[in-house]
């Protein structure tokens, strides 16, 4: 028989894994609504905090160099990306968001967000810091085992 611990553990993944589905589901919504697939979305979620270059885009949605560059290239025709010089380096070129592109994408994820905030509201600092602890931890390791998967 399961201790009472088995069960809150077993609960939890349950419920991570329902609340994956449902983000899942809600990013498909999104893409359908923006005429965007699900990889050109996760191009613009990287893109979210700031510009980045075509490496660091690469390595983060784990496409192909050229795979990636068909991705920049969707999107900038979309109007969501612009290729920008790099302010620090005018040789790098950066891919960032247009400000059309970003209200485009935050008129879907902006209420989500706001409607986040007020759910965490309730939860004190200890118990935000443990959250934000287990989501790191728990990033790390879907990271690690991506990465071993591809070799």
């Amino acid at each position: 028989m399961a201790s009472q611990r088995q069960r809150a553990i077993g609960a939890l993944g349950e419920a991570m894994q329902a609340y994956q589905r449902s983000t899942t589901a809600f990013d498909d919504v999104v893409g359908s609504a923006l005429d965007l697939n699900p990889t050109d979305l996760r191009g613009l979620d990287w893109l979210v905090d700031g510009p980045k270059t075509a490496g660091e885009l690469r390595d983060g949605t784990g496409l192909s160099s050229p795979a990636t560059t068909a991705l920049i290239d969707r999107l900038e025709r979309k109007g969501f990306v612009q290729r920008v010089r790099d302010p620090g380096d005018r040789r790098r070129v950066l891919v960032e968001m247009t400000p059309d592109g970003a209200a485009r994408v935050g008129a879907f994820y902006g209420p989500l967000v706001r409607e986040g905030d007020a759910l965490l509201v309730a939860f004190n600092d200890e118990q935000l810091e443990a959250m934000r602890e287990f989501l790191v931890a728990a990033r790390e390791l879907t990271d690690r085992q991506r990465r071993a998967i591809r070799g």
